[in-house]
């Protein structure tokens, strides 16, 4: 969401929510035991940023879409520590990028954070596969439940912008019809994200399947060295290469606000909180919309430095 959307009342209070999630989520990873958990979060962080910038396009619709990654996070790391992980990429991609205002960084960490792997993820895809070494689900069964939890997700996400807007009243966008379309777009996106999903927790599943279980501490440990080294050399491939290949149809919040105003474009509702929030971006944001040929490998050295730097930080603290 860019800050045109919002109004400074919904923005702090989505702040508010999401900085108390946020805190929640840094006291459970201090708690953690588990082994090799932030090298892990690192490159999967990394690896999603990366996988954020390929939209693919929506047949029919003059539309792309791009994967979340909440679900995928939260099997791989634990809902927490997938919801801290994908926080992060969303932080990196407003302050370095100016993807998405800075006022509405709350409602994205809510809206794409807290939706999947605080929500679809423990209703639905954890409690329908249970990844307790000792059976293991079928393929069909993890894609057939990967789709229904990331569609969930990305719904949830969609019906949350659209309360958003609704709720700050800065912009003229007609509610019912912005709700529709954002839900119906979405509903396509999220079906792609579970496809995706599901083929990585499958190969997951066949290789190394500790990874997706609460297995002892010595078989989470060999389960993660390849892994890691997996997830770091995709990250590489996907922001050095398949980045290139994303469609340039707008997104489905652009495309849905383009639908209802005739722009992707919408005017900034001028605000002391607003103003202040577009200067910090600015100072910050050194690779604006990702102008720079390199952007992908930036922004996921980034990701992975910021994540392994604040997890190492909390188990330091839990340490000592």
């Amino acid at each position: 969401m860019s800050d045109a959307m919002l109004s400074p009342v919904v923005a702090i209070a989505a702040d508010v929510v999401a900085g108390a999630l946020l805190v929640v989520a840094g006291s459970k990873l201090k708690n953690s035991t588990r082994e090799n958990l932030v090298p892990l979060m690192g490159v999967t962080g990394a690896f999603i940023f990366a996988a954020q910038m390929v939209n693919f396009a929506i047949p029919g619709t003059g539309s792309s879409g791009h994967i979340v990654g909440g679900v995928l996070l939260a099997a791989l790391l634990g809902p927490w520590a997938g919801f801290l992980t994908l926080a992060s990429v969303l932080i990196i991609q407003c302050l370095i990028f100016a993807d998405g205002g800075l006022m509405a960084i709350g409602c994205n960490v809510l809206n794409m954070g807290a939706m999947t792997a605080l929500i679809a993820y423990p209703v639905i895809f954890k409690p329908l596969l249970k990844f307790d070494g000792v059976r293991r689900p079928s393929d069909l069964r993890i894609f057939v439940i990967s789709i229904v939890a990331c569609v969930v997700g990305l719904e949830l996400g969609a019906v949350m912008v659209s309360l958003e807007t609704l709720l700050s009243g800065v912009t003229a966008i007609p509610a019912g019809k912005f709700f529709v379309l954002m839900t119906s777009i979405h509903l396509a996106i999220g079906v792609v994200e579970g496809l995706a999903t599901g083929a990585v927790i499958v190969f997951i599943n066949r290789t190394r399947p500790a990874l997706l279980s609460s297995g002892t501490h010595d078989e989470q440990h060999n389960s993660l060295k390849r892994p890691i080294i997996a997830f770091a050399l995709a990250a590489v491939v996907v922001a050095g290469g398949l980045s290139f290949l994303a469609s340039s149809d707008p997104d489905g919040l652009e495309w849905s606000i383009e639908k209802v105003t005739g722009s992707t474009d919408l005017p900034v509702n001028a605000n002391a909180l607003s103003e202040g929030s577009q200067a910090v971006q600015s100072a910050t944001s050194i690779m604006p919309d990702y102008e720079n040929s390199f952007s992908g490998i930036v922004g996921a050295v980034m990701v992975l430095i910021l994540v392994w730097a604040v997890s190492s930080l909390l188990i330091k603290k839990r340490r000592t």
